[in-house]
């Protein structure tokens, strides 16, 4: 069985779209999609500079768009979600943080420009959010959970992921942050601090809740295709209305990435592919689901192989 998963932020870098934007067709739809949203991505995705896409309301959306156009390339589909479904046809479909939307227009809960649309305005409120008090995350590799936490804890930080796969991720004020690099958890060999403006996944972010609940009152949520699980908990939901739902409410709780990699596993997964700009799933997957094969599309290079992959496993 087929699992596609979509990255958080944090794995995009300067330039990474531009080869995606050479592909036929790709340069209008980012087009048509950067009107609906007043965000120039092929700017972003190809000319900014890695501080001008490290900006949340920035972030965000191009890492949707590239999560759309790359899984558009591998089918025939005429948007991300037809060629997710019926062309790609995995058997369940996942996103890290900001990677849920992308899972969502995957699964048919969303079309291309409703899903940029709601990132959109989650990245300006998360944006807003992060202003009110200077805060980041790190991650933590290595170590034992229960002692990670427990040090978490008593730095008053909160365990913004926890990714599975001997990582966990740290979110809090920068002062807590310094607090943790000088005294890290025994047992974790490295501290990294992330490419991301806010303390993302905690109580810092509870005022960009409502604005979200918001927008999402807008949509007109479609069932998942396919099943979709969800960062809350790992479950599999069975409704547009309780993704919706989950997508709120999950920017100011934990992403539990180590419960989907749970669930992937209860249900067959023999591949893993991630989406532009891959590599940070497939990482966690190679170490949490030995003997699954993984890919990650990263640039229209790796299209045939994916390909591949997808006849190999997908439904």
């Amino acid at each position: 069985m087929l699992v596609l998963v979509a990255p958080g932020q944090g794995a995009q870098t300067p330039g990474f779209l531009t080869e995606w934007l050479e592909l036929p067709g790709a340069a209008d739809r980012v087009a048509a999609w950067s009107d609906a949203i007043g965000l120039d991505l092929a700017h972003y995705g190809t000319r900014a500079d890695a501080d001008a896409i490290r900006d949340t309301a920035v972030a965000q959306p191009l890492l949707v768009a590239a999560g759309l156009l790359s899984a558009s390339a591998l089918g025939t589909g005429s948007s991300a979600a037809d060629a997710a479904v019926t062309d790609i046809a995995p058997g369940a479909v996942a996103g890290h943080s900001v990677g849920e939307i992308t899972a969502a227009a995957f699964a048919g809960v969303l079309d291309d420009t409703a899903a940029l649309t709601l990132v959109r305005k989650r990245g300006l409120a998360m944006a807003d959010a992060a202003a009110i008090t200077e805060t980041g995350m790190a991650a933590l590799l290595g170590g034992d959970p229960e002692t990670t936490l427990a040090h978490l804890e008593k730095l008053g930080l909160t365990p913004a992921n926890i990714n599975g796969a001997g990582q966990i991720v740290a979110a809090g004020t920068k002062e807590q942050l310094a607090a943790l690099e000088a005294d890290k958890p025994e047992g974790v060999r490295k501290v990294v601090a992330l490419k991301v403006a806010g303390a993302f996944h905690t109580h810092h972010m509870a005022p960009a809740v409502d604005t979200l609940a918001k927008a999402a009152a807008d949509l007109a949520p479609g069932d998942p295709k396919v099943t979709y699980v969800s960062n809350k908990d790992g479950a599999a939901v069975a409704t547009g209305a309780e993704v919706l739902q989950r997508l709120v409410g999950q920017v100011a709780n934990p992403v539990r990435w180590d419960l989907c990699m749970e669930t992937f596993k209860e249900l067959g997964v023999t591949a893993l592919l991630e989406v532009c700009p891959g590599g940070t799933l497939t990482g966690l997957a190679k170490r949490a689901l030995p003997g699954v094969k993984t890919l990650a599309l990263k640039t229209p290079a790796d299209l045939d192989a994916a390909r591949e992959l997808v006849a190999e496993h997908a439904a």
